[in-house]
């Protein structure tokens, strides 16, 4: 007797297109939501039912149409070449299960570019998976606790009994050892719930930009949050659907790793939105404006809660990001900012602020490496403009550095503007940093220290132009 089809591991098909998704997308913005439009219409064609899970990625169930085009390279290739013929490069995982798909089409990407496919076979997903480094995770504050402790690999991770993770890191740590293990959280497509929760905004007369759209968007997902919860439920899948002045409609599947929330389902509308084609010069909709907005919760699950794991890790609940989006509702976008680590040599640029909700990358990548950057912790405070200080030895003169980093004296206090003298209690550099020499107006020379003073304070100064200024502080 053949065995049920439910009983059967789930093949899952995903499609990356590498120039439209990560932080060096090229194009971006709506130029790439309208490429991403158009992808998805050419993945559409060999499978209906596709959903897209970020900007630049979408997964739809592989077991059919690889049936029905001879088998899952065949219809990978056919992919391929469909998206190759609207001049965007693309990239295929295949696996049992949404994460693994995701990482093998991540993988087929840097190996070899000549073979854009990568397939795990029927049953494989499990060893796929084992030599994954727990890098892939998308909590990389868990990741980073789990190398401190020595699990390197997912493998690792799912060697440990299922009891002990939860015990010791909590529901997030409980999710990715199910991921770990080849154990989706989800299936990709399920049942939509049986009552009708979805939530809608009209526009009249139609709305022809997107911004006020995407605020009603917010508003609208809090109200569909409200519904959800007070049946117990939240939602993990959504369809937007967005109907235009003229009559035409656009209607999309957007899921998510985690829980989708309000800030979330906000992105996922912008996006769609900007995947539609706008009137230069002026970026109104050709189709006359949007007529109206509606949110449907295609996938729901039931709400268990959140709880901190043991080592208190900071959460963003849905009932935070819904007052932050209130805010901007009231006082405009940019009035909840939040700080994005990044590069840089120094310490004010090193954080960015971005509105809160959007997925922007810090103005200085921390990949590349940053000689001359002070090694350790950041510092806890770091002052908008240096403050002006004067650093003397016992004798009370200025202490000085010369071009070769050499110390006039001990320095022995430390006086910051108009307050009274600090006693300096230990002290370390200089550092020197010499930043674009070549260039007369930009060239920077500069001397760090880190001061500790009687007071139980650390302060991070700097020699610039024979000068004594603080830029920051570490408490």
């Amino acid at each position: 007797m053949r065995p049920n089809a439910d009983s059967e591991p789930q093949r899952i098909m995903v499609v990356r297109c590498p120039p439209l998704c990560g932080p060096d997308a090229s194009p971006a913005g709506p130029q790439a939501a309208r490429l991403f439009e158009r992808v998805i219409g050419a993945v559409t064609g060999f499978c209906p039912n596709v959903e897209a899970t970020e900007l630049g990625v979408c997964a739809f169930g592989a077991r059919g149409p690889a049936r029905y085009f001879g088998g899952e390279g065949a219809l990978a290739s056919k992919i391929i070449a469909a998206v190759a013929e609207l001049s965007v490069e693309s990239r295929i995982g295949v696996a049992d299960g949404m994460f693994a798909a995701l990482l093998a089409a991540r993988r087929a990407e840097p190996i070899d570019p000549a073979e854009p496919v990568l397939v795990i076979p029927p049953g494989g997903t499990a060893g796929f998976l084992a030599a994954q480094p727990v890098s892939v995770l998308a909590d990389q504050d868990l990741a980073g606790l789990l190398k401190r402790l020595g699990l390197l690999t997912l493998g690792d991770l799912a060697a440990l009994p299922a009891s002990d993770v939860a015990s010791r890191f909590g529901d997030a740590g409980e999710a990715v050892h199910r991921l770990a293990r080849g154990l989706d959280l989800r299936p990709l497509a399920a049942r939509p719930p049986a009552h009708d929760l979805s939530v809608a905004r009209e526009f009249d007369p139609p709305e022809p930009l997107a911004e006020p759209v995407v605020f009603a968007a917010k508003t609208l997902a809090e109200q569909l949050h409200a519904g959800l919860a007070a049946r117990g439920l939240t939602c993990v899948r959504v369809q937007v659907r967005v109907t235009w002045a003229d009559g035409e409609e656009s209607s999309r599947l957007w899921r998510h790793d985690g829980l989708l929330t309000a800030a979330g389902v906000a992105d996922r509308v912008r996006w769609q939105l900007d995947g539609r084609p706008a009137a230069p010069p002026d970026g109104q909709y050709a189709q006359g404006g949007i007529g109206m907005l509606r949110l449907v919760p295609d996938q729901v699950v039931r709400a268990t809660g959140h709880q901190l794991a043991l080592w208190g890790e900071a959460m963003v609940s849905d009932r935070v990001a819904r007052a932050a989006m209130r805010v901007q509702a009231m006082l405009g976008h940019e009035a909840v900012l939040r700080p994005v680590t990044g590069g840089g040599r120094n310490v004010s640029e090193q954080v960015s602020h971005v509105p809160f909700g959007e997925k922007r990358e810090p103005l200085l990548a921390a990949g590349p490496p940053w000689p001359g950057r002070i090694a350790g912790a950041a510092p806890g405070v770091v002052y908008p403009a240096a403050r002006e200080a004067e650093v003397t030895d016992d004798a009370g003169r200025l202490v000085t550095v010369t071009g070769r980093c050499v110390l006039s004296a001990v320095p022995a206090r430390l006086v910051i503007g108009p307050e009274p003298p600090r006693r300096i209690t230990a002290w370390a550099g200089p550092w020197p940093l010499s930043e674009r020499w070549w260039d007369a107006v930009a060239a920077r020379r500069r001397a760090r220290f880190q001061l500790a003073t009687d007071d139980g304070r650390v302060w991070l100064a700097v020699v610039r132009d024979s000068r004594w200024l603080i830029e920051a502080g570490y408490w």
